[in-house]
């Protein structure tokens, strides 16, 4: 529910409202409108007066408390507060305890909003606007060696699998919202919405010829990819980890391995740890082959027949790894990820080193520093251990871990819900330079610039710090 307010000068009249007690107004021509409380992301390293930011049809509104703007304590909000939307050109909502009424002035203290702004905020202005999704791509195709291949990792039955990057549009859990297909093959588990389509979900483990997975289970994940002209959700039972690897560590699927019913839809062989860990890299194409396959798709045609083409039905699609950090989800663009790797048992201590740093990792004979990102951005308590996730990022040289409670998806989204987040603060500083503001499903998605992950850190102390320890044992 909002409220509108009068045209700029309009009669001479102010918005009252109250904050910790106090009647404060605004002249009525800086208010756009007057909206109920909604849901705010937090921004880390944002000003104290920062609460978020919020989706205001399309738009990304950032939400200050008036009370921290004051100097004062923020207090939680009540039932009565509301967010006044100012307007004049700086889009920013402003959180107060209760809106009193639009009239003349009566003795309330006025304030000037700009100077309220300029200390922490002298950067905030409005930029909700699309941004051209080339840009991320063209700094994408340059992360990608030529002799490298990006996978994205999964389990089966307690085997490593993966697909390559370029054959996967997303990772998604698996919906709580699956209608049966009567009369289909066992391998089909069901159809569901995706983007305002039907897409089918096939079993993975079942097409493989593996015993069946925990499909349903929190750790449930769907990979959705094209095989032919139509798009499938593969069922699968958890995410695992994305990895770049040289293609030298790949090789064919031994001759021997192509007669079973299973194997032979196995393309090649990943050799990770020095040979130690090995992971069966799939390819679609190859997994719809036989005629239990052709069954399903023709089960499927009738849904498959309505989808949209991604890239034509909403643009260019970037990918992005989206990953948990307390309650907030964070994302981070696919390609500037090394590597998702679990959290080892054991990390090297190393003395004198920064506080968010927990120590060192031995990544295939590589000395990595692990960071602790939930230190860095000021989420109170602690995540469960054995779930935590390593993000390997390689920024200016220097290859650093962060670790996060989960990794959660890999989402494509279109460049109609890409947005710049507004400045907001003082020195310009860019953490978060877009947010996917993907009002279909209501939710909010700050992505970071990976280049900014280590600017409040001393780059070079860790580059000296990783210099003098010896690799792990």
């Amino acid at each position: 529910m909002t409220q509108a307010a009068p045209a700029a000068g309009e009669n001479g009249d102010v918005l009252t409202f109250k904050v910790g007690g106090e009647a404060l107004s605004l002249p009525a021509g800086d208010i756009a409108e007057i909206i109920r409380l909604r849901a705010v992301t937090r921004v880390p390293h944002g000003p104290a007066a920062l609460l978020g930011v919020t989706n205001l049809r399309g738009a990304v509104l950032p939400v200050v408390s008036l009370a921290g703007l004051l100097g004062r304590p923020i207090a939680a909000p009540e039932p009565s507060s509301r967010i006044v939307v100012t307007g004049n050109g700086r889009a920013v909502g402003l959180l107060v305890d209760e809106v009193s009424a639009l009239t003349k002035p009566r003795g309330e203290r006025g304030l000037d909003l700009t100077a309220l702004l300029a200390r922490d905020f002298s950067a905030l202005r409005q930029k909700a606007v699309t941004i051209a999704v080339e840009r991320g791509h063209a700094a994408d195709a340059e992360a990608v060696a030529e002799d490298e291949l990006v996978l994205i990792g999964f389990g089966l039955a307690g085997q490593d699998y993966a697909l390559p990057l370029d054959k996967v549009i997303e990772v998604r859990a698996l919906p709580g919202s699956v209608s049966d297909v009567p009369g289909t093959d066992k391998a089909m588990v069901g159809v569901t919405d995706w983007r305002g389509s039907l897409l089918p979900l096939v079993s993975l483990n079942f097409l493989l010829g593996l015993p069946a997975g925990a499909a349903g289970g929190d750790k449930s994940r769907v990979v959705v990819t094209r095989v032919g002209g139509a798009l499938v959700g593969l069922v699968v039972d958890e995410m695992k980890a994305i990895l770049r690897v040289p293609r030298d560590a790949i090789d064919p699927v031994p001759p021997i391995l192509t007669r079973g019913k299973g194997e032979a839809r196995i393309e090649a062989i990943c050799r990770l740890e020095g040979g130690r860990r090995l992971v069966s890299v799939l390819a679609p194409a190859r997994l719809f082959d036989n005629e239990t396959a052709a069954r399903i798709l023709a089960d499927a045609e009738g849904g498959a027949a309505q989808m949209t083409h991604t890239e034509s039905a909403e643009g260019k699609v970037e990918q992005f790894v989206v990953f948990r950090l307390g309650d907030e989800h964070y994302g981070l663009p696919i390609l500037s990820v090394d590597e998702i790797v679990r959290r080892p048992d054991r990390l090297t201590r190393v003395p004198r080193a920064p506080a968010f740093v927990e120590g060192v990792m031995n990544l295939r004979g590589k000395i990595v520093p692990v960071i602790n990102q939930r230190q860095r951005f000021s989420i109170a308590g602690d995540a469960a251990w054995h779930g935590l996730r390593i993000v390997i990022v390689t920024i200016d040289g220097l290859q650093a871990g962060f670790v996060v409670d989960a990794v959660s998806e890999v989402i494509g989204i279109p460049a109609r819900d890409l947005k710049r987040t507004p400045e907001l603060t003082a020195d310009g500083a860019q953490l978060f330079d877009r947010v996917a503001n993907i009002e279909s499903e209501g939710r909010m998605i700050l992505l970071i610039d990976p280049k900014e992950l280590l600017d409040r850190a001393e780059r070079d102390v860790l580059a000296a710090m990783t210099a003098e320890v010896a690799p792990a044992s």
